[in-house]
């Protein structure tokens, strides 16, 4: 039987340490691969989240060639939240068709 002591006294054969020890070169290999995993993992769920961000809007685009009085809606949602944020003048643009009832308004006169 073998003992202990004459294998370096570390509580088993010495054979079982170096078993175990991987090389530099292989280390670093694994730790690429592993980096690589993560990349390629990351790239996954971001193209999910662009997917279910283009479904979001193509639902967003539906609801609103239903009911046009949405966009306006929204477009008010977002000054009041940009005038809440920033205190600083806003400068809203004018629709298009209010601007022409004006000049038709004017022509006729």
């Amino acid at each position: 039987m073998v003992s202990i002591q004459s294998l370096g006294g570390l509580g088993y054969p010495w054979w079982r340490q170096n078993r175990w020890t991987l090389a530099t070169k292989m280390q670093r290999a694994i730790a690429r691969q592993a980096e690589a995993e993560r990349v390629r993992r990351s790239k996954v769920i971001h193209a999910e989240g662009e997917a279910q961000a283009a479904e979001k809007l193509a639902g967003a685009a539906n609801i609103i060639s239903v009911y046009p009085a949405a966009i306006q809606l929204r477009f008010f949602q977002t000054l009041t939240e940009v005038a809440t944020e920033k205190n600083s003048t806003t400068i809203v643009p004018l629709p298009l068709d209010l601007l022409t009832a004006f000049l038709k308004k004017k022509e006729k006169e």
